[in-house]
């Protein structure tokens, strides 16, 4: 009988590649301070390999995720690290008569968004087969995107041993050359385009952020193309007074762009709490198909840009009401 084949790897751990890739990235400080529009009309194709920052609803790049809709951008592959409504809204580009917009998923976290129950609409895009996936864990995941900013193919880890997640995904066992002690080798992931939103950036792309950071500082020195989202840009002498503080250097960057609330509905931490009403409202438009179409048509399809789709959500007055209630949080109240 044969050996069951091994899972297929969506995006090769290939370093000499990506640092081809990388060396065509401008040295000099050039201003990158763009659109979200023109970001992702010139940096996110079909058929690419698409990882996005953040933590679960923590610091997500909406803004970009709605425009890759809105621009009918086809078979992403996708990095299902700690992925809740990024993942819920790219999902809403297939089996809604719009083509398919992920093709290929590395999965550790996707479907649910944490406490708040399952994405219908995601869990019928997996569930429907046309979707291509692999397993990982979310370390060994995070592990890929360590790897390639190291710039090696691999790393050498005791995670996975033992489970059946390793049956499941194509790390492979090897032996320690030094030890003859069984590790699994965990390949580099260099997603061809990600988008992280930060809390500031300068107009180079020297970026800052706060709160958990999980993978994002190593996702951002593995991606061949980088788009930014900030709260808000800063000037560049004020990155130069404070250095230390910089997560993400310039030379990493391809594209700044100012959203402000650019992690609505998910939270922003310091600055705005998550729209639990709003993520409940997607979450129940979901359950029937055709009232998620129109969902769709009303909020992403059918406006212009993020700051459109922010007044349809309550405007000022909706984002001030979270703002205050981050603020009570930080103060224990």
């Amino acid at each position: 009988m044969d050996a069951p084949a091994s899972p297929p790897l969506f995006s090769a751990p290939d370093p000499d590649a990506a640092r081809a890739a990388f060396a065509a990235k401008p040295r000099g400080l050039v201003d990158k301070v763009t659109t979200v529009a023109e970001a992702v009309g010139r940096l996110v194709r079909d058929g690419d390999y698409l990882a996005i920052g953040g933590f679960g609803t923590n610091r997500i790049p909406t803004a970009v995720c709605h425009e890759i809709l809105r621009q009918g951008r086809q078979n992403l592959a996708f990095a299902g690290h700690t992925a809740t409504h990024d993942f819920q809204i790219l999902c809403a580009g297939n089996l809604t008569g719009r083509g398919k917009t992920l093709s290929k998923v590395d999965v550790a976290y996707v479907v649910g968004l944490e406490a708040r129950g399952l994405s219908p609409h995601a869990r019928r895009v997996i569930e429907s087969g046309t979707v291509e996936c692999v397993e990982w864990s979310n370390y060994t995941l995070a592990l890929r995107f360590a790897a390639a900013a190291m710039g090696v193919p691999f790393v050498p880890v005791r995670s996975l041993l033992g489970t059946d997640t390793l049956a499941h995904c194509p790390a492979k066992v090897i032996a320690c050359p030094f030890s003859g002690e069984k590790v699994a080798a965990i390949p580099a992931l260099y997603p061809d385009v990600a988008a992280i939103h930060v809390h500031e950036a300068d107009r180079y792309g020297n970026a800052r952020f706060a709160g958990t950071s999980v993978a994002d500082a190593d996702l951002a020195r593995a991606a061949k193309r980088l788009i930014v989202t900030c709260e808000r840009l800063v000037p560049h002498e004020e990155m130069r007074r404070d250095p230390h503080r910089t997560q993400i250097p310039f030379l990493c960057v391809d594209a700044v762009c100012e959203v402000p609330f650019g992690s609505y509905p998910g939270n922003m931490p310091g600055e705005y709490f998550s729209d639990e009403d709003h993520l409940r409202l997607w979450l129940d438009a979901e359950r029937d198909e055709a009232a998620f179409n129109q969902f769709l048509d009303d909020h992403i399809y059918g406006v212009k840009e993020f700051a459109e789709y922010l007044e349809l959500c309550g405007g000022l007055r909706r984002l001030q009401q979270l703002r205050r209630r981050e603020l009570l949080l930080h103060l224990g109240r």
